[in-house]
């Protein structure tokens, strides 16, 4: 299936690991150019440089999102260098996981740092631009646990719910001009968060006398934790021409784990 994504300029935050490297080899393959955007340049270069035939279709910009002036200056930069975003894909900053007694005031601002303003700060001044020129497509993918709250994920499940109200707001507010923004919930994924996450969750059960959690998929209805190759597929589908009906959406891959309407 033709997704009509060649040539589409894509900027994917959170881009260097992860679901986010998986949408960048996503979008390559579909012919379109990419700029990968997070904190670390080192981490960006290693992981552009890790990439094959991509015929000069592959960018990298480092900037600290949490700082708007640092991520207005950083999409500047990179519309300047690749031209104006036809797509762009939030999957930058998450927020530590910890035990409930954990939690001070610090936690809950480090979480909305992290997740939401990490995201708005890129968001905002790239739908007004895509508005303006009357198309654009973003994707939020934020995580499960913005609709079903866990122990050990209360300050970023907040700033996950947050994120998917200012998600479909926005989606309505621009849908006339254009501009098409979905969310995705991811639940467990085969990445470096799902181990922090079982760390979180055994130190919780250590310290209320309970048994550690099962191994990540175990106890899911699929029977294992997704691969980001396959968040990325539905990203890609998303992003693209295909889903022109599709804004506002609010979309659960989480292997049937929270069975909900």
């Amino acid at each position: 299936m033709d997704l009509g994504l060649a040539g589409r300029h894509v900027l994917v935050t959170g881009a260097s690991r992860g679901i986010g490297f998986a949408c960048v080899q996503a979008f390559l393959a579909e012919g379109a150019k990419v700029t990968m955007l997070s904190r670390d340049d080192t981490a960006l270069r290693e992981a552009a440089l890790s990439l094959e035939k991509t015929e000069g279709r592959i960018a990298w910009h480092a900037a600290d999102l949490r700082d708007p002036a640092s991520a207005l200056a950083a999409l500047d930069a990179i519309e300047a260098a690749s031209g104006p975003l036809d797509v762009l894909v939030n999957c930058a900053g998450a927020a530590r996981r910890r035990p409930p007694g954990e939690l001070d005031a610090a936690a809950w601002s480090d979480a909305m740092q992290a997740k939401f303003f990490s995201y708005i700060h890129v968001m905002t001044p790239a739908v007004q631009r895509m508005a303006a020129r009357g198309a654009g497509s973003v994707v939020n993918i934020v995580g499960a646990g913005g609709k079903v709250a866990n122990p050990t994920h209360l300050a970023g499940g907040a700033a996950n719910a947050a994120l998917l109200l200012a998600s479909a707001g926005m989606a309505a507010a621009y849908a006339r001009q254009g501009v098409r923004i979905n969310a995705l919930n991811p639940g467990q994924v085969a990445t470096e968060r799902l181990r922090q996450r079982q760390e979180a969750e055994a130190r919780l059960a250590m310290l209320e006398g309970r048994p550690a959690p099962a191994v990540p998929g175990a106890t899911l209805p699929i029977g294992r934790p997704a691969e980001p190759r396959e968040i990325a597929d539905m990203v890609v589908f998303l992003a693209s021409d295909r889903a022109s009906y599709v804004t506002g959406a609010t979309i659960a891959m989480d292997g049937a784990a929270t069975p909900m309407i």
